[in-house]
């Protein structure tokens, strides 16, 4: 039995050695194709030092223009969250007065 689990063994390593051996065979596309034209010519970029860089930027300024962007989408997002308000106010009504008539209707049922 220990030499049946040997030969399956054996029978099952051939195809996963077969692929492993194909794929060691495959072409790899040429780095040098990939590079931009001109690259190996320019110059290579200016060494600043690491303070400027990480300093913390300047705080972002909004212009006239930007706020009154901000406003007008902000009167329009009000006058939306109203109508949206007055509409859940009136379904809730409705559905308050539904309930009222369905106990109602219940409470004529069990009368009879």
């Amino acid at each position: 039995m220990r030499q049946d689990w040997r030969m399956r063994r054996a029978y099952l390593s051939l195809p996963v050695a077969l692929l492993v051996a194909q794929t060691a065979c495959t072409q790899f596309p040429e780095l040098d194709a990939v590079a931009t034209p001109g690259v190996e010519n320019a110059p290579y970029p200016q060494l600043v030092p690491i303070d400027g860089l990480i300093a913390e930027p300047a705080p972002p300024r909004a212009t006239k223009e930007d706020i009154a962007q901000v406003q007008a989408r902000v009167g329009g997002l009000q006058s939306r969250a109203a109508r949206v308000g007055n509409a859940q106010v009136s379904q809730s009504g409705s559905v308050a007065d539904r309930l009222k008539r369905l106990q109602q209707k219940a409470a004529e049922l069990r009368q009879q």
